[in-house]
């Protein structure tokens, strides 16, 4: 070859005519071996005449003359020089050089394959192996074809370890077994870019993915991340950890770091186990694809993910992980942690100019105040509320169309866990007491500055306050406790949802734990009111540990306790057994708000509220019932709707006869003697 032109100069540089000259090596050496098997080339070429087809094309490279074996040293010689000549990335070099694969691995993994491109190869392998619909080499074919039983045997447990082949029937002895590529990496090996390799991996050219310059981060995070190239380089760092809530860039940001380093990205959502076998393929896909891994990872509370060293890459790692869990393993033992929060209120106001583009301030002003959502959530709700508008034909987005967009990001997401609650009204609808109603509006104010408040001080002491709410609503059941927290919701034009105990409570140890922190974090995520009703059922105090049923009883309420200190959301618990929560819980609610049974002016207010325009109730009889029939807001709901269906079913207006016998019925439901003089007909009263 010295001397003489290259006769692979005119191919083009390219991953896929890389491939084809790797490939037809691999013929040129499968022609070799069947012409020796079966005695002469003539013979091999009668047998499978798709060779002789081969054999021709392979003479035009010039190899017409030579004896086969001539050929594939010539062949090996000429890939090698022209190799030497490319210098950007061809996908089979950047595998051998990351994993230590020799040239015998190489031709082992080709030969493999040979069959992935010319099903002819797999009659072939049948024939020469004697096995019937075996249309795979088995390992005693390759051994007999690349030498000493050791070295090919070492190769092979090599590909094994990194995944790069596969065995097909492992319930044979060891030289029946066949051998397979996997899909995704012959793929990848051929030089393709599927944006998508099955449900479990997703791939971004570099051409695809952002530049730093073009996200919207906060200065301190846009910093670190200019920074990390060069440590990645020199090895200081091998894996970047991005923690945050779930849609708030933390993928952008770890493909922005990718371009940087002029990689393209592979997004894998992480398999459960750390035994599973697709978690071989991710080192030599990556390589293969010159790609920066990002494993995304969603590890339970208490839990940790447990990573398998990436055998057969050796560039820089992602791992995208929420505020929780943990993750160990070699991957991470050279790891530098980044923290994305939920965006201030400067931040999301440049997201929420640049996805909506709203020219009056005021308004934008408004929107940044009232939708506390990460930096996704604000995009996707963007482009949903700019829909909305162009529905009802106007060129602005205004609040509502955000409101609108909002809620339907929150159905998908919340709506497994929790209900939403129809809000409405104001607190006028609400009959407590001065000191009560006081308290509400303490609350609401403290609601609507709460990122305001967590700014006010930089003290020491205020560096762990979130702006999170937590408030404690307690009274008998009836006095406007539940209906407080719809008010609030209401004022604050916040949607409210109320925790489904049904779905959220499990048997299984830690799937309680694991509900509650993904309702939780979708909350604080979408911004939304929680109402934890009956809260008691989940914040029972603490007992000694007499039994494995304690013990992981006091967990599951330690986890709570940690979990609502960290809560950034607005939450409401209600109860009506306020002893049985643990003073834990009461000592980290912001907000203590007393619900007592109404008085007997308050239950006259309540009665007007609740009383059908145009009633022709006695006023006497409305002072009487109010004054002598201690009843809780509930029960006068209850009775007040009783007595409008005895109106309806007389087709006329509500009376004191009806007002009076819904007032019995209700005295009745619980056991008790009402101290009304009863006047109304029997046959009513009875209804």
């Amino acid at each position: 070859m010295q001397g003489r032109p290259n006769p692979f100069s005119d191919l083009r540089p390219t991953p896929a005519n890389h491939f084809k000259l790797c490939f037809y090596r691999a013929v040129l050496n499968a022609i070799q071996q069947v012409g020796r098997a079966l005695g002469s080339f003539d013979t091999a070429f009668s047998q499978f005449p798709f060779l002789a087809g081969y054999n021709n094309e392979l003479a035009e490279r010039g190899l017409a003359g030579k004896s086969v074996s001539d050929a594939c040293a010539w062949w090996t010689f000429a890939l090698a020089e022209w190799e030497v000549a490319v210098q950007h990335h061809l996908p089979l070099r950047a595998l051998c050089e990351a994993a230590g694969l020799d040239q015998t691995t190489l031709a082992l993994l080709m030969t493999i394959g040979l069959v992935e491109e010319d099903a002819r190869f797999g009659f072939m392998f049948e024939y020469l192996q004697g096995i019937t619909s075996q249309p795979r080499p088995t390992q005693g074919l390759l051994h007999s074809w690349f030498g000493p039983e050791d070295v090919v045997r070492s190769s092979i447990r090599r590909m094994q370890e990194i995944g790069l082949v596969q065995v097909t029937n492992a319930d044979v002895p060891r030289s029946g077994r066949a051998l397979q590529v996997p899909t995704p990496l012959w793929d990848a090996i051929r030089g393709e870019r599927p944006a998508k390799f099955g449900s479990w991996a997703r791939y971004r050219s570099s051409q695809e993915l952002p530049q730093l310059s073009e996200l919207t981060l906060p200065p301190e995070v846009a910093r670190q991340a200019a920074a990390l190239p060069p440590l990645f380089a020199s090895g200081e760092v091998k894996t970047l950890v991005v923690r945050g809530p779930q849609h708030n860039g933390r993928r952008t940001l770890l493909a922005a770091i990718a371009a940087m380093m002029g990689r393209s990205m592979l997004e894998v959502n992480g398999p459960a186990k750390s035994d599973d076998e697709r978690w071989k393929l991710v080192g030599p896909l990556a390589t293969l694809l010159h790609a920066m891994p990002v494993i995304v990872l969603e590890p339970s509370p208490g839990e940790t993910a447990i990573l398998p060293e990436f055998d057969g890459f050796d560039g820089p790692v992602g791992l995208v992980l929420d505020k929780r869990g943990g993750v160990s393993g070699p991957p991470v033992e050279r790891a530098f942690t980044m923290g994305l929060k939920m965006p201030d209120v400067d931040t999301r106001r440049l997201h929420w100019q640049q996805t909506l583009e709203i020219s009056d301030r005021t308004q934008l002003d408004t929107i940044t105040e009232r939708f506390r959502l990460t930096s996704g959530n604000i995009r996707r709700t963007a482009r949903l509320a700019l829909s909305y508008a162009a529905v009802e034909g106007r060129p602005q987005v205004n609040t509502a169309d955000v409101q609108q967009a909002s809620r339907a990001l929150s159905r998908q997401t919340l709506e497994t866990l929790a209900r939403r609650v129809n809000t409405s009204g104001d607190w006028d609808q609400l009959a407590v007491t001065t000191q009560t109603l006081s308290e509400l509006y303490n609350l609401e104010s403290r609601c609507r500055h709460r990122e305001r408040l967590h700014d006010w001080s930089s003290t020491p002491l205020n560096a762990d306050r979130n702006p999170g709410v937590r408030a404690l609503f307690s009274g008998p059941s009836g006095t406007g406790k539940t209906l407080a927290a719809q008010l609030l919701a209401a004022e604050l034009q916040m949607d409210l949802y109320r925790l489904d105990l049904s779905a959220v409570v499990n048997k299984y140890i830690g799937e309680t734990e694991k509900n509650l922190d993904q309702v939780f974090a979708r909350a604080e995520e979408l911004d939304v009111v929680l109402l934890l009703d009956e809260g008691d059922a989940l914040l029972t105090q603490r007992t000694n540990v007499q039994t494995s049923n304690d013990r992981y009883a006091n967990l599951e309420t330690n986890y709570l306790l940690q979990r609502l200190e960290s809560f950034e959301g607005i939450l409401i618990v209600t109860t009506n057994a306020v002893d049985r929560i643990d003073n834990a819980f009461q000592r980290r609610m912001d907000v203590v708000v007393d619900f007592r049974p109404p008085d007997a002016v308050e239950r006259w207010n309540i009665w007007q509220m609740h009383l059908p325009a145009g009633h022709e109730v006695d006023a006497a009889l409305l002072n009487e019932i109010a004054g002598r029939c201690v009843m809780t807001g509930g029960q006068i709901r209850n009775a007040a709707l009783h007595a409008s269906v005895l109106a309806l079913e007389e087709a006329g207006m509500m009376t004191s006869l009806h007002l009076e016998a819904a007032v019995h019925r209700e005295y009745r439901k619980l056991g008790a003697v009402c101290p009304l003089r009863r006047t109304a007909p029997l046959a009513m009263v009875g209804q």
